[in-house]
Protein backbone atom coordinates (compact mmCIF):
# COMPACT_ATOMS: atom_id res chain seq x y z
CA UNK A 1 0.00 0.00 0.00
CA UNK A 2 0.89 3.31 -0.82
CA UNK A 3 2.25 5.60 2.45
CA UNK A 4 0.83 8.76 0.85
CA UNK A 5 -2.52 7.38 -0.69
CA UNK A 6 -3.88 10.20 -3.85
CA UNK A 7 -6.52 11.13 -4.77
CA UNK A 8 -7.33 10.96 -8.48
CA UNK A 9 -10.06 12.86 -10.16
CA UNK A 10 -11.62 11.53 -13.35
CA UNK A 11 -13.96 13.49 -15.55
CA UNK A 12 -14.86 15.02 -18.48
CA UNK A 13 -18.20 15.47 -20.62
CA UNK A 14 -21.47 12.81 -20.53
CA UNK A 15 -20.48 10.33 -22.96
CA UNK A 16 -16.88 10.56 -22.93
CA UNK A 17 -16.41 7.20 -21.54
CA UNK A 18 -15.18 8.09 -17.66
CA UNK A 19 -16.87 5.47 -15.62
CA UNK A 20 -15.67 2.31 -18.61
CA UNK A 21 -11.79 3.53 -18.52
CA UNK A 22 -12.22 3.83 -14.85
CA UNK A 23 -13.95 0.29 -14.35
CA UNK A 24 -11.16 -1.11 -16.35
CA UNK A 25 -8.44 0.57 -14.48
CA UNK A 26 -9.82 -0.76 -11.55
CA UNK A 27 -9.23 -4.51 -12.99
CA UNK A 28 -5.80 -3.36 -13.32
CA UNK A 29 -4.53 -1.15 -10.57
CA UNK A 30 -4.09 -2.85 -7.25
CA UNK A 31 -5.37 -1.14 -3.91
CA UNK A 32 -7.27 1.81 -5.56
CA UNK A 33 -11.25 2.24 -4.61
CA UNK A 34 -13.40 3.93 -6.31
CA UNK A 35 -15.79 7.13 -4.20
CA UNK A 36 -18.80 5.97 -5.35
CA UNK A 37 -21.01 9.35 -5.98
CA UNK A 38 -24.66 10.34 -4.52
CA UNK A 39 -27.15 11.61 -7.09
CA UNK A 40 -30.70 12.38 -7.34
CA UNK A 41 -31.30 10.98 -10.93
CA UNK A 42 -32.85 7.95 -11.68
CA UNK A 43 -30.64 4.97 -12.28
CA UNK A 44 -30.22 4.16 -15.80
CA UNK A 45 -30.84 0.03 -16.82
CA UNK A 46 -28.09 -2.05 -15.14
CA UNK A 47 -26.96 -0.23 -12.21
CA UNK A 48 -27.13 -0.77 -9.24
CA UNK A 49 -27.33 1.30 -5.63
CA UNK A 50 -24.74 1.26 -3.91
CA UNK A 51 -22.57 -0.09 -6.63
CA UNK A 52 -22.65 2.70 -9.40
CA UNK A 53 -24.48 5.61 -7.66
CA UNK A 54 -26.01 5.74 -4.28
CA UNK A 55 -29.22 7.09 -5.54
CA UNK A 56 -31.29 9.48 -3.39
CA UNK A 57 -34.17 11.82 -3.03
CA UNK A 58 -33.50 15.36 -3.32
CA UNK A 59 -34.63 15.47 0.21
CA UNK A 60 -32.07 13.22 0.90
CA UNK A 61 -29.25 14.95 -0.94
CA UNK A 62 -30.29 18.47 0.36
CA UNK A 63 -29.93 16.75 4.17
CA UNK A 64 -26.83 15.47 3.21
CA UNK A 65 -25.83 19.45 2.04
CA UNK A 66 -27.28 20.70 5.39
CA UNK A 67 -25.10 19.07 7.48
CA UNK A 68 -21.79 19.35 5.13
CA UNK A 69 -21.20 15.59 4.51
CA UNK A 70 -19.95 16.18 0.98
CA UNK A 71 -16.77 16.95 -0.05
CA UNK A 72 -18.03 18.20 -2.92
CA UNK A 73 -21.35 18.62 -4.79
CA UNK A 74 -22.89 20.10 -7.99
CA UNK A 75 -26.57 20.44 -9.83
CA UNK A 76 -25.59 18.84 -12.98
CA UNK A 77 -28.37 18.34 -15.97
CA UNK A 78 -31.00 19.18 -13.75
CA UNK A 79 -29.81 16.47 -11.71
CA UNK A 80 -27.86 16.47 -7.74
CA UNK A 81 -24.60 14.87 -8.07
CA UNK A 82 -22.35 14.97 -5.04
CA UNK A 83 -18.92 12.91 -2.83
CA UNK A 84 -19.65 12.22 0.52
CA UNK A 85 -16.40 13.22 2.75
CA UNK A 86 -16.97 10.14 4.54
CA UNK A 87 -16.35 7.89 1.91
CA UNK A 88 -13.19 9.52 0.39
CA UNK A 89 -11.72 9.71 3.95
CA UNK A 90 -11.85 5.98 4.79
CA UNK A 91 -10.33 4.61 1.76
CA UNK A 92 -7.65 7.08 2.42
CA UNK A 93 -7.27 5.87 6.24
CA UNK A 94 -7.03 2.60 4.88
CA UNK A 95 -4.12 3.48 2.70
CA UNK A 96 -5.97 3.79 -0.40
CA UNK A 97 -5.75 5.87 -3.29
CA UNK A 98 -8.88 7.12 -4.47
CA UNK A 99 -10.57 7.59 -7.77
CA UNK A 100 -13.42 9.92 -7.96
CA UNK A 101 -15.49 9.53 -11.21
CA UNK A 102 -17.34 13.36 -10.71
CA UNK A 103 -18.60 16.00 -13.30
CA UNK A 104 -16.17 19.00 -13.88
CA UNK A 105 -17.16 21.66 -11.76
CA UNK A 106 -16.68 18.80 -9.06
CA UNK A 107 -13.24 18.36 -10.05
CA UNK A 108 -12.38 21.65 -9.99
CA UNK A 109 -13.92 21.94 -5.93
CA UNK A 110 -12.25 19.39 -5.31
CA UNK A 111 -9.02 20.61 -6.18
CA UNK A 112 -9.35 23.77 -4.34
CA UNK A 113 -10.06 21.94 -1.07
CA UNK A 114 -7.82 18.95 -1.97
CA UNK A 115 -4.50 21.15 -3.95
CA UNK A 116 -2.83 17.83 -3.99
CA UNK A 117 -5.45 15.69 -5.97
CA UNK A 118 -4.59 14.46 -9.29
CA UNK A 119 -7.09 16.05 -12.09
CA UNK A 120 -7.65 13.88 -15.20
CA UNK A 121 -10.16 15.17 -18.26
CA UNK A 122 -11.38 12.41 -20.08
CA UNK A 123 -12.21 13.95 -23.88
CA UNK A 124 -13.98 12.27 -27.00
CA UNK A 125 -11.95 12.06 -29.75
CA UNK A 126 -14.50 14.70 -31.44
CA UNK A 127 -17.65 16.52 -31.07
CA UNK A 128 -19.24 13.78 -33.24
CA UNK A 129 -18.29 11.14 -31.59
CA UNK A 130 -19.54 12.32 -28.59
CA UNK A 131 -22.96 12.92 -30.06
CA UNK A 132 -22.55 9.15 -31.75
CA UNK A 133 -22.21 7.83 -28.19
CA UNK A 134 -25.17 9.59 -26.51
CA UNK A 135 -27.12 8.88 -28.89
CA UNK A 136 -26.23 4.78 -29.25
CA UNK A 137 -26.55 4.69 -24.66
CA UNK A 138 -30.33 5.92 -25.57
CA UNK A 139 -30.67 7.18 -22.00
CA UNK A 140 -31.59 10.64 -23.14
CA UNK A 141 -34.23 12.27 -24.94
CA UNK A 142 -33.36 14.98 -27.57
CA UNK A 143 -33.58 17.85 -25.43
CA UNK A 144 -31.26 16.23 -23.20
CA UNK A 145 -28.63 15.12 -25.47
CA UNK A 146 -28.49 18.72 -26.53
CA UNK A 147 -28.15 20.04 -23.73
CA UNK A 148 -25.70 17.18 -22.88
CA UNK A 149 -24.04 18.46 -25.76
CA UNK A 150 -23.67 21.81 -24.75
CA UNK A 151 -22.64 21.35 -21.47
CA UNK A 152 -20.08 19.29 -23.10
CA UNK A 153 -18.62 22.32 -24.97
CA UNK A 154 -18.23 24.50 -21.69
CA UNK A 155 -16.60 21.40 -20.16
CA UNK A 156 -13.75 20.80 -22.61
CA UNK A 157 -12.82 24.34 -22.77
CA UNK A 158 -11.65 23.44 -18.80
CA UNK A 159 -9.75 20.80 -19.70
CA UNK A 160 -6.63 23.22 -19.45
CA UNK A 161 -7.29 22.90 -15.63
CA UNK A 162 -6.84 19.56 -15.29
CA UNK A 163 -2.96 18.12 -14.86
CA UNK A 164 -3.72 15.15 -17.54
CA UNK A 165 -5.97 14.80 -20.66
CA UNK A 166 -6.57 11.44 -22.19
CA UNK A 167 -8.62 11.08 -25.74
CA UNK A 168 -10.68 8.24 -25.35
CA UNK A 169 -10.06 7.19 -28.91
CA UNK A 170 -9.58 3.52 -28.03
CA UNK A 171 -10.20 2.11 -24.75
CA UNK A 172 -7.72 -0.54 -24.65
CA UNK A 173 -5.05 2.34 -25.38
CA UNK A 174 -6.99 5.14 -23.27
CA UNK A 175 -7.40 2.53 -20.53
CA UNK A 176 -3.29 1.91 -21.05
CA UNK A 177 -2.47 6.09 -21.11
CA UNK A 178 -4.55 6.16 -17.47
CA UNK A 179 -3.12 3.24 -16.32
CA UNK A 180 -0.02 4.91 -16.99
CA UNK A 181 -0.21 8.12 -15.43
CA UNK A 182 -2.06 6.58 -12.34
CA UNK A 183 1.25 4.41 -11.87
CA UNK A 184 3.84 7.47 -12.68
CA UNK A 185 1.70 9.52 -9.74
CA UNK A 186 2.34 6.57 -7.23
CA UNK A 187 5.78 5.72 -8.24
CA UNK A 188 6.65 9.45 -7.14
CA UNK A 189 5.42 9.11 -3.62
Amino acid sequence: MDADPKVFVISGPSGAGKGTLTTEVLKRVPSLARSISVTTRRPRPGEKNGVDYYFVTADEFREHIRKNDFLEWAEVHGNYYGTLRSIVEKELAAGKDVVMVIDVQGAISVKKMMPEAVLIFIKPPSMEELRKRLKERKTENEAELERRMKNAEAEMKLAKLYDFVVINDDVNRATDELVGIIQSIRSKS
